[in-house]
């Protein structure tokens, strides 16, 4: 059986009011990952949960495929934000999403988000608001009937909204502020399960604000040698690793999603001091307010001006952060084989088209269409054409490994031996065929050896800058360059490590000494090389049992696993780096960590050889021992990112828009009922929210099972797929038949839609 990782990396949009429906969604991928989880034990399971298990049994049974889900990135803007920080809780700590779901339906609302302080307008006033009332009331509206109950309810609530204060946030900040508290407490309160990720695997969430006032940031010309710029973006990042500490400490949640979601106009910008109010209302403490400030806030944080920073609205800026979500995929690592999804929620109701407005624009329409509908519709393309270029590149690269491989395995048969590898070595003959192989792969590179060398150094003086930094939550080695311990690791390396060897041949003996120490990139890539080749080699080796194969590759992850845990170890103060940089490496290749992880490493697949026929065990040795050859030809193009993910990222989207067209297996075609008033109605009445978050569920649900499926192409055929999709639909229902109650007729209504749907 073979095991796959279905990794999400989940891109959250903004959308207001819509975001209720996004929590819908959000809950049917968080259910997944449950259901992934916890499969062993169904009875902990609801419902919806266990037919997410009864698929992934039957993927496995029709493919021989065990396949795992695992949500590891999120990234969210405004109303996606919000979500966002929600969902990374309950992934990273296996608490429940159930209790903000109450809290969303029932807290969620105009008169809950108004500022208790605002006392209203004037008689005078109050009369004058009326016709603007009647005016948004009775506007063009796409929605399905409303009912006269809830008609009266929006009509009560909007009368009460521009009635408030203007000129001044008719929401309460520190009311949202206390609202995502209490969310969080109600989380933390109910029933906690199993973390849904593995013991020790990373799990990154980025929000984003806008800084009102903006900080100003160097950016380095030819002349003059730098300039200020003032940058408005604000990225707040979260790591954390399954199984050890807290995602982050509740006040630093709190403000991630109260600056990401703080609309314009209808919220208050964050102020610090606004958690500190928040904090001491609860009677605790921030303990590590400075850290976190100084970590989100750097400019302000040195000027001495963080608590008057305004953050505003993370979408105002970043709507869709795929950048930051792009960027955390290099750092992580796999010790399965992986299927690699970038999944964004894109609420948006309407298909683009290509009319235009006719006329002028009005003052309203100009002041909402600044602040709330043009930033939620910048093109993604730019992000996501960079995304495909780099899959587009992984695959190029893997195409120039199967190109060079009839000679890269003449040239190891010739420098081993012709005959050689037809026997079985042991452990000291593994080794010694390594290093002869090596030594051929370098013999053969000639002059463009060097280049390979010095990206070798530079990548491996990367990672050691990583190891040796305690710093940002997702830092990667590549946003180490240009850091003080980067710098003193090169100023190190420039020192004492001679390139060339003897008479500019090969590699010095101090430079292949230290990468033999502290290279593990090299170690990770070749094992990553062996398991792909060991992949192709099941198709190419029909005639050999499936067993021998699961045999090979077995090792091959096992090996693999060894070398994602080798830690080097780190000095106590990583600071001594910038002291001595040269005692600090002396110390950790001291250990033999890697030297003795080859040995190790050789043993495990040894003994695979021994258990396989000769074919296999020849493909298993050739791909091995020739790896330095396909490292010579390929590390310049991928910088090392062989080291971690190495398959294609591949894009899906879930929306209303998709459904709408009835190319799913709902064929729910209903609208969102709070995309009126610019996405605000959804605020106005409970029934409202009820219904988004209901087919949040439910087009969630659809597109979790097109996922799944088309991971194992073939395995599940479409019908057998709407059966499964209506299953969901029917269990989701019956979840919430006793819940959803503002709108007696919601839950009948879609039971009537989905009985006309043949499955």
């Amino acid at each position: 059986m073979r095991h796959k990782e279905l990794r999400l990396a989940l891109v959250c949009y903004g959308g207001i009011s819509l975001a209720v429906y996004m929590h819908g969604v959000t809950k049917e991928v968080w259910k997944l990952a449950r259901a992934s989880r916890l499969r062993q034990n169904p009875d902990n399971l609801l419902p919806s949960e266990r037919i997410y298990v009864d698929l992934l049994n039957r993927i496995a049974d029709q493919s021989a495929t065990q396949l795992w889900v695992l949500p590891d990135i999120v990234a969210g803007a405004s109303a996606g934000g919000l979500n966002g920080v929600f969902l990374a809780q309950a992934i990273h700590t296996g608490q429940s999403l159930e209790p903000l779901t109450r809290l969303w339906l029932e807290r969620a609302d105009i008169d809950c988000l108004l500022d208790a302080d605002d006392q209203g307008w004037t008689g005078f006033a109050k009369q004058w608001a009326v016709p603007l009332v009647r005016m948004l009331l009775t506007r063009t509206s796409p929605i399905s009937h409303t009912s006269s109950a809830i008609e009266d309810e929006i009509r009560a609530k909007l009368n009460r909204l521009v009635r408030s204060r203007w000129f001044e946030a008719p929401f309460s900040g520190i009311g949202f502020s206390r609202l995502i508290a209490e969310a969080l407490d109600a989380m933390a309160d109910g029933a906690c399960g199993a973390a849904l990720l593995p013991k020790g695997h990373p799990l990154d969430l980025f929000t984003t604000a806008t800084d009102y006032a903006g900080h100003p940031e160097k950016v380095a010309l030819n002349s003059p040698p730098w300039v200020e710029e003032r940058e408005h973006r604000v990225d707040i990042s979260f790591r954390a690793v399954a199984g050890h500490g807290a995602l982050a400490a509740l006040p630093e949640l709190v403000f991630a999603a109260r600056a990401s979601a703080s609309f314009p106009g209808a919220f208050p910008p964050l102020l610090p001091t606004e958690i500190d109010r928040l904090m001491a209302e609860r009677d605790e403490e921030w303990s590590g307010r400075t850290g976190f400030l100084s970590r989100v806030l750097p400019a302000h944080f040195a000027a001495g001006t963080v608590n008057e920073t305004a953050l505003m609205d993370g979408s105002i800026l970043v709507n869709a952060p795929f950048a930051q979500a792009i960027a955390a995929l290099p750092s992580r690592p796999a010790e399965r084989e992986v299927d690699r999804r970038l999944l964004y929620i894109d609420p948006t109701q309407d298909v683009i088209t290509n009319v235009r407005p006719t006329g002028a624009p009005g003052f309203f329409s100009v002041i909402f269409r600044a602040i709330s509908t043009i930033p939620r519709e910048q093109p993604i393309r730019d992000n996501l054409e960079a995304l495909s270029r780099q899959s587009a590149d992984m695959a190029r690269v893997r195409q120039i490994m199967a190109a060079i491989q009839p000679e890269v395995e003449a040239s190891v048969r010739m420098a081993l031996g012709h005959d050689v590898l037809g026997s079985c070595p042991d452990g000291a003959q593994m080794a010694a065929w390594r290093q002869a192989s090596h030594a051929a792969a370098v013999e053969q590179a000639g002059f463009a050896y060097q280049a390979y060398a010095r990206m070798k150094l530079e990548i491996t003086l990367d990672a050691l800058a990583q190891a040796l930094t305690r710093d940002g939550p997702v830092s990667t080695p590549e946003a180490q360059i240009g850091t003080p311990i980067r710098n003193a690791l090169g100023r190190w390396a420039n020192a004492n490590l001679r390139p060339r060897g003897t008479a500019g041949q090969g590699m010095s003996s101090e430079m292949l000494a230290f990468l033999r120490s502290h290279d593990g990139g090299f170690r990770l890539r070749r094992m990553r090389h062996l398991i792909r080749r060991l992949e192709e080699a099941r198709e190419e080796l029909g005639d050999v049992p499936a067993h021998h194969h699961d045999t090979a590759r077995d090792a091959a992850w096992q090996g693999l696993s060894l070398a994602l845990g080798v830690a080097a170890p780190v000095p106590a103060d990583p600071e001594r780096v910038l002291v001595n940089p040269g005692e600090v490496l002396r110390d950790m290749a001291s250990a033999g960590v890697l030297p003795q992880l080859d040995a190790r490493i050789d043993a495990i697949l040894v003994n695979a050889i021994r258990h396989v026929p000769g074919a296999l065990g020849q493909a298993m040795l050739l791909a091995y021992l020739g790896f330095a050859f396909y490292d010579v030809a390929t590390l310049t193009l991928t910088r090392g990112q062989g080291e971690a993910e190495m398959n294609p990222v591949k894009i899906d989207r879930i929306s209303p828009r998709d459904v709408a067209r009835g190319d799913g297996a709902t064929g729910l075609s209903r609208r969102l009922k709070g995309e009126e008033f610019h996405h605000f109605a959804a605020f106005f009445s409970r029934a409202y929210r009820e219904h988004d978050y209901l087919m949040g569920r439910l087009h969630g649900a659809a597109r979790m099972v097109d996922l799944l499926i088309s991971t194992a192409p073939g395995a599940i055929d479409s019908q057998e797929s709407t059966r499964f999709a209506h299953r969901l639909f029917h269990a989701i229902l019956d979840e919430e038949q006793g819940k959803l109650t503002a709108d007696p007729e919601l839950i009948a209504s879609l039971r009537a839609e989905l009985s006309l749907r043949p499955y």
